[in-house]
């Protein structure tokens, strides 16, 4: 048997992770263990406790884009658009620095410690910025906001992926990633209410929004004592015994809940555990030995967040420019765009575990380009009203919204277990970078022309994005679908 390698055997009875006294090699089944459970109770509570944050970011994202108008209100905070704009910005370089920031922390000292810590930073800047008073505290609270769910990112999709048995993975990877558009949906209808002058002061009903957020933010933190640390990361990290523990406690919830007796796990794992892993080691396995893998990481990231950035983001804008829809009702229409996006990863999630990785990701990149090619001709030639755009945009993103949670699932997955945090950081941040910067400035632009044809050559620019991402994919990609994370990219600590 290859050191590093599942490779077919148990382990001697009763000795489920051992450590050679004489080489400090650790002898593991713990992959194996957690990739051969059966979906239970277990596996329910942690995708709630971890995926429900998204819903939350959904739901906190789409408030601060319908509150625009609202903030530049003398009896709210009286903001100018520049300082609005601003604003966003500064939750965008919070994000941008927390991924990076919590990343490395995530992979130095745990999922499990980093993820509280992101979500309560999370939260306390949600609650501070319904409290703001001028625009600097509002930048800033926006600020700490983007710090907490840019940690998140990391810490959550590490876990998440190191936790979910190998042939569930895609799909819950999926679904937790798109559920930021359930969030969403409630955003845009709670919109329609808290920034309604008939029913609330208009410098009461965006407080009264973040205070939603603030609390729900608060309840999720009782639900993660739910999560336990990654026994993957605690093998990696010299903690074998913790890891035997927890996943000895995984196995009798599961075997209790089931009334079954769980089968052997079929495959050794060995490695040299280490207590922290040097950037050098790390940025030499993205950049050399998984140069392809980081390429392709890169061009699914950076095309994903242009295309939402680019259209969901600014849809607003349009509907108020080309189609004459008062701002405070343009959640009529994003809530049913956003329930679309959330569809899409809900039933094509399974397909990426059956299907395959590969072959999916390429053709939901590829068929989202194809029709956003499409509709930006439709657009040019002036043929749409805001219903049939809407309906278009649906259409589009029930595809590409699973191909936009692909790219997080493909960044978390194809990495050693050693720098999956901060893979995750990093191509997020490059990412949101090139695509969640440049992209609504480019967008705005184009939206301010008023010229159809404009806009649409910008839609012309994201779906050959698109397209482009779904070719990388098919040269690059990783074959992932029902395999162990360590056979997938041998981790960084393995023996030989």
């Amino acid at each position: 048997m290859a050191a590093g390698d599942l490779a077919a055997g148990n382990l001697a009875a009763g000795a489920g992770t051992a450590r050679s006294a004489g080489t400090g090699v650790v002898r593991t089944d713990v992959p194996a263990r957690m990739d051969r459970l059966p979906w239970s109770r277990f596996h329910l509570l942690l995708v709630i406790a971890l995926g429900i944050t998204w819903v939350l970011d959904g739901l906190e994202v789409t408030i601060v884009g319908a509150i625009g108008p609202v903030l530049q209100d003398q009896r709210a905070l009286g903001l100018t658009l520049q300082q609005i704009g601003a604003s966003a910005s500064f939750y965008v370089v919070g994000a941008v620095v927390g991924a990076l920031v919590f990343g490395w922390l995530t992979d130095r000292f745990g999922r499990r410690l980093v993820f509280y810590a992101t979500l309560m930073i999370y939260v306390g800047g949600v609650i501070a910025s319904a409290l703001a008073w001028d625009f600097w505290s509002f930048a800033l609270f926006r600020l700490v906001t983007g710090l907490g769910i840019g940690g998140e990112y990391a810490a959550i999709n590490s876990a998440i992926d190191e936790l979910i048995p190998a042939k569930y993975r895609g799909r819950v990877d999926l679904i937790v990633n798109g559920s930021f558009w359930i969030g969403a949906a409630a955003g845009a209808g709670a919109s329609l209410l808290l920034l309604d002058p008939n029913l609330l002061d208009p410098d009461f009903g965006w407080r009264l929004g973040f205070g939603i957020g603030g609390v729900l933010g608060l309840f999720i933190l009782f639900l993660r004592r739910y999560v336990p640390e990654s026994p993957r990361w605690l093998v990696t990290h010299g903690r074998e015994a913790e890891a035997e523990r927890t996943v000895a406690e995984i196995e009798r919830t599961i075997e209790a809940e089931t009334g079954k007796t769980l089968p052997k796990a079929e495959g050794i794992l060995e490695v040299h555990p280490k207590k922290s892993f040097g950037f050098g080691e790390i940025f030499a396995s993205m950049v050399h030995k998984h140069r392809g893998r980081s390429i392709l990481a890169l061009v699914l990231m950076i095309a994903q967040a242009f295309l939402f950035n680019a259209v969901f983001f600014t849809y607003g804008l349009v509907l108020a420019k080309f189609y004459g829809v008062p701002e405070n009702r343009a959640g009529v229409f994003l809530v049913p765009l956003a329930i679309g996006n959330f569809l899409g990863p809900l039933l094509l999630g399974h397909f990426f575990d059956t299907i395959g990785r590969r072959r999916m990701i390429a053709g939901t990149f590829g068929l989202s380009g194809v029709l956003l090619m499409g509709t930006a001709v439709v657009f040019g030639l002036d043929l749409f009203t805001a219903w049939t755009q809407t309906f278009a945009w649906i259409a589009i993103f029930f595809v590409a919204s699973a191909a936009a949670s692909s790219a997080y699932l493909t960044a978390s997955e194809i990495f050693p277990l050693e720098t999956r945090a901060l893979a995750i950081a990093v191509f997020y941040a490059l990412g949101t970078g090139a695509g969640g910067v440049m992209a609504p400035w480019l967008f705005t632009h184009l939206i301010e022309s008023g010229q159809h044809w404009a806009l649409a050559g910008g839609y012309a620019g994201a779906a050959l994005l698109l397209v482009l991402a779904a070719v990388t994919e098919w040269r690059l990609g990783v074959d992932a679908e029902g395999k162990s994370l360590e056979s997938i990219a041998d981790p960084l600590s393995k023996a030989g």
